[in-house]
């Protein structure tokens, strides 16, 4: 079973270190983000808009999942990977081409409003990544 992921939370699993918008959403994250790290042959979806992330986007505050600075982000991520909306790949391949075409530094333009980039996670998670790494296993 294949999970459904827009570009930019491509690069939001890199960064994931536990934390979220609410419970439920954080703990869903946590599952998908433990399935591709135990699991990097599990396929991944490549959808325009919301995903299996945005699911879980709590109801008490203001949807933004579907505002143009976020679909923006998602068209920029995916133009610098070479993946577009419906490709079905294998996280192991999307974790390569994150190595090979994504610097951490890019995070600072391509993810200037995401509420999360000033905690640097993601950036720690890309160059992590770009060296060759794997998602880090995460304390319970």
């Amino acid at each position: 079973m294949s999970i459904r992921l827009r570009g930019h939370h491509l690069l939001c699993l890199t960064g994931f270190r536990g934390m979220g918008y609410s419970g439920a959403f954080t703990e869903n994250m946590r599952r998908v983000y433990e399935r591709v790290r135990q699991h990097p042959h599990t396929p991944v979806e490549i959808v325009s808009g919301a995903d299996d992330l945005c699911r879980f986007f709590p109801c008490d505050r203001p949807y933004h999942c579907d505002n143009g600075s976020v679909t923006k982000r998602d068209e920029t991520v995916l133009k610098n990977l070479g993946l577009k909306a419906g490709d079905c790949l294998p996280w192991l391949f999307i974790r390569q081409k994150i190595a090979e075409n994504v610097r951490p530094g890019q995070l600072r333009t391509w993810c200037a409003d995401c509420p999360w980039l000033s905690y640097g996670v993601c950036e720690q998670g890309v160059a992590r990544i770009a060296a060759g790494g794997n998602l880090p296993e995460l304390p319970r």
